[in-house]
């Protein structure tokens, strides 16, 4: 299994729950800006769409998004429960994790990337922080009252 990753890009979740799972894997690092892997080679190759994370498997196929990957891994390496780093399918509390995820990837995650934008101006710039301050305080709200997104265990959340 290969985990295709930047430094300091959205790979790092699914980089934390292949560890925390215990799952063997490699990793190869990609230079999002020249699009190359470490070692060589044109990233595009292997991801069409140029970003991380990419999950590759051992029989070669491959699987891109951060929530669909950290699930994943979860599940495959067995950990899956009410107090594991996946609920099981088909639960509430599966659905829960799954909103917290796509709360964290569309919200927090992507929110905070015009920030970073150099073609975007100071006011709009301004209109996104306020957004994402927003979504941040609801947040922080939550985990005054958790140890973890997902209550008192850690998850792939």
């Amino acid at each position: 299994m290969k985990l295709y990753y930047s430094p300091g890009a959205c790979s790092l979740s699914p980089h934390i729950v292949l560890r925390e799972a215990g799952v063997p894997f490699d990793l190869v690092k990609v230079d999002l800006k020249t699009k190359t892997m470490a070692g060589g080679g044109d990233y595009r190759a292997v991801n069409p769409l140029g970003y991380v994370p990419l999950l590759e498997l051992d029989d070669g196929i491959r699987l891109h998004e951060g929530p669909a990957i950290v699930q994943y891994v979860a599940e495959k390496a067995g950990r899956v429960g009410p107090k594991d780093l996946v609920q099981a399918a088909g639960t509430f509390e599966r659905a829960q994790l799954q909103s917290w995820l796509n709360f964290i990837a569309t919200e927090l995650h992507k929110g905070s990337s015009p920030l970073f934008n150099p073609a975007l101006g100071d006011d709009a710039k301004a209109i996104f922080k306020m957004r994402l301050l927003d979504r941040l305080a609801s947040f922080d709200q939550h985990m005054q009252s958790n140890a973890y997104v997902m209550g008192d265990t850690l998850t792939v959340a």
